[in-house]
This record gives structure tokens, C-alpha cells and sequence, in this order.
């Protein structure tokens, strides 16, 4: 077990950032595809990814890939893995998976056969016609693509877009990961100011001041992996004594604000949680009054679509009369919207410089990208 093929997936839209953060932490043979990157590594590499990837969604180990056109082949290949080398006699080992444009296309058909592979590769290992299964957890995974079974070992557990900040939220939160690639995609590297005038619970401004500080995001919860016997403690202690030593300390300047009290204390009580309630500031605000005098800054927001917070019309009213308020902000002001709206650059004013398309949970959504340029929308 001295290398791992690592498979990390991301939500559509977001592979390019997370493959550039692997490459910044010096793994190998980094390669994206849709919807998931992959990346060689070490033992040590299994903490570190965990910790400080901030747009990825999960970290699997690669352990097999083979072809299936049968139920038998399915059965085969999965008993041929040496699963005995990651699973002790005790693990439990759940299995869960999908199937696309296969000849095994039974979820639940797959889940089993898998299942009983495993189990009787490991009873053979370890002589038992019972396995326990009341240790550690050990979660299967497989995909099933084109008649190509892949079989992974999940050591996150809960998605890394839950940070362990955000214990309670307001209606429509925004995932810490979505939120993470949003600044990162705006540019921000903590030296401009920083706004969010539709904060809800502060996502988006606790992810900058994460990023500002290059603070790893997930120092504050625990993994999957952690428990596991074969990966020695010490490899944890020292993967997060490296995240704390690449922190930076310095003076940011970082607001998110919400017409919602009941939000705004919901941030406040997070940016805590996140240790950075000192580089954030959070206050009850009207977007439709925002105004900067600096002369330049960054506003990365996710203002009500109106699919599920408010009305459509009322969303578009909106978004109208913050693009009124925002003609008024200096020319250095970049500005970072996402939405789902259809007519949103004509609600809001403006022809975005750029737009680049994501996905909110199933919602797909545009980044709408501000350059400073004042253009009329057509």
C-alpha cells in the first residue's frame, strides 16, 4: 500500500479548481473528468486531502476497475481485490453505488453481489463464516459506467462540504464547497475587501476568511478514516500540524450582510465555530442599499432565485434594485453573482463579462462575472 490512486468528486463545474488545489499540494498525475478528479498518492496524502481540500466533495481510494457485462463478472472481479488488505475481520462494510448506461443496471441487484463478494473474500481470509461487522467503517462505493466497474474505499465519511461549522442554517443554504469555489473562482486571495450582501448563515464570507488565512477546512471534524487500523495515528498529527503551519496571519477586511436578524446571529454564532469570527464581520443590511466607498473590492453573493425563497417576480425586483445600487460602487468593484434565473442580467442591469455554469445541490445555476465594466444588458 505504498501508492493509492485517489478519486476525488466535485460538484459539476468545479473539477478544474479542485484539480488546481491537488496539483498546489504536489500530487501526482492529477487528471479531471466530469463530475470527479484523480490524483496518485501516499498513505500521508489520505489526511492531508482530507483536511485542506476545499472544493472537493469526498476522497475515495481507487481500489479496482474491471469489465462487466454479468452478474458473474460483477461477483468475479470484486472477490479478485485484496480487500483484506484495507478491511480487518471486525469492519463494517457497507456498499452503495450507481449504475449508468450498463447491462447491470439493478442498483440494489449490483449492491448485493458486491457485497457478498467481499464478504467472501474476507471470511476466506479470516476463516470465519461470520463476519461481525461491529468496528471501524469501511464504506464500499462502485460505479458502473459503460460495462466498467470501479470499486472504491470511502475515507471522508460525511462530505467534506460539512465543515463542522455550521450546526444550524437558514432556509436554501448554500454547500461549503460551492461556496469555497465561488471565492476562489471571483479571485479573491484575501487582500481586497470582501462582501456578501445576501450572507444568510455566512457561508460564503467564513469560506473567504478561510481562504484568506490558507486555513485548512477541515481541521474542526473527524474522518472515516481516522479509525481505520492499517493508518497509524501519527499520519493525522502530522497532516494537520502541516495545515497549521501553512496558515497565514494578517489584517482582512470581510462583511457579509442580511435584511434577516435571525440570519445574521446564525453567522455570527458559525464564523465562531469557524474560529475566524475575528476577520469577519457580519450586520443587518438591506442589499438594495449597498454602498462602498473603497476603490476597489469584491461582492461574491447568492442572492433568493425565487424558485423556493420568494416569488419569481419578487426575486427579479430584486435583483433590480441591486443592480441599481451597485452602478454607484467605484470601478475597481468586481462583482460574483450566482443564480438560476433566466432573465438575470436583464433584472439586474447588466451583461455579465463572464458567465460559467454550476450546479447549487441539482439546481443549475450561472456564475454571473462583473469585471468592474459597466455594460447595458440587450
Amino acid at each position: 500500500m505504498d501508492q493509492f490512486t485517489f478519486v476525488i468528486p466535485t460538484l459539476l463545474g468545479v473539477e478544474g479548481l479542485t484539480a488546481d488545489e491537488l496539483r498546489r499540494m504536489n500530487m501526482q498525475q492529477v487528471r479531471a473528468e466530469n463530475g470527479r478528479v484523480f490524483c496518485q498518492g501516499t498513505m500521508e496524502d489520505i489526511p492531508r486531502l482530507n483536511l485542506r481540500l476545499r472544493t472537493g466533495e469526498r476522497v475515495l481510494i481507487s481500489l479496482g476497475t474491471f469489465p462487466a457485462h454479468s452478474f458473474e463478472d460483477l461477483f468475479q472481479g470484486t472477490k479478485a481485490l485484496p480487500w483484506e488488505e484495507f478491511i480487518p475481520s471486525n469492519g463494517a462494510f457497507p456498499v452503495k453505488g450507481f449504475s449508468l448506461n450498463s447491462t447491470l443496471h439493478s442498483v440494489p441487484a449490483c449492491q448485493s453481489i458486491v457485497k457478498k463478494a467481499v464478504a467472501t473474500r474476507l471470511g476466506t481470509c479470516y476463516h470465519r463464516q461470520t463476519l461481525p461487522e461491529d468496528g471501524a467503517l469501511y464504506q464500499i462505493q462502485f460505479s458502473i459506467m459503460k460495462n466498467t466497474v470501479s470499486l472504491l474505499l470511502d475515507t471522508t465519511g460525511p462530505g467534506l462540504y460539512k465543515r463542522g461549522y455550521r450546526a444550524v442554517g437558514v432556509a436554501a443554504p448554500l454547500r461549503e464547497t460551492l461556496a469555497a469555489a465561488l471565492v476562489l473562482l471571483s479571485g479573491y486571495r484575501g487582500r481586497d475587501p470582501f462582501c456578501d450582501p445576501f450572507c444568510g448563515s455566512g457561508t460564503i464570507p467564513i469560506e473567504a476568511a478561510l481562504i484568506a488565512k490558507n486555513r485548512a477546512p477541515g481541521l474542526n471534524r473527524r474522518f472515516s478514516a481516522q479509525k481505520w487500523t492499517w493508518l497509524p495515528a501519527r499520519v493525522w498529527v502530522d497532516g494537520a500540524g502541516e495545515a497549521m503551519d501553512l496558515e497565514y496571519h494578517g489584517n482582512y477586511e470581510i462583511w457579509g450582510g442580511d435584511i434577516d436578524p435571525a440570519a445574521v446571529q446564525i453567522a455570527r454564532e458559525n464564523a465562531e465555530k469557524a474560529e475566524v469570527e475575528e476577520i469577519v464581520r457580519f450586520s443587518l443590511a438591506d442589499a438594495r442599499a449597498f454602498s462602498r466607498k473603497e476603490p476597489y473590492g469584491r461582492i461574491v453573493s447568492n442572492p433568493p432565485y425565487g424558485e423556493r425563497l420568494m416569488e419569481k417576480r419578487e426575486a427579479e425586483g430584486l435583483y433590480r434594485d441591486f443592480g441599481r445600487a451597485v452602478q454607484g460602487l467605484p470601478t475597481g468593484w468586481r462583482i460574483n453573482l450566482l443564480s438560476s434565473h433566466t432573465e438575470f442580467e436583464r433584472t439586474f442591469g447588466r451583461t455579465a463579462d463572464k458567465k460559467r455554469k454550476l450546479y447549487n445541490g441539482m439546481i443549475k445555476c450561472d456564475l454571473f462575472q462583473y469585471h468592474g465594466k459597466k455594460k447595458s444588458a440587450t
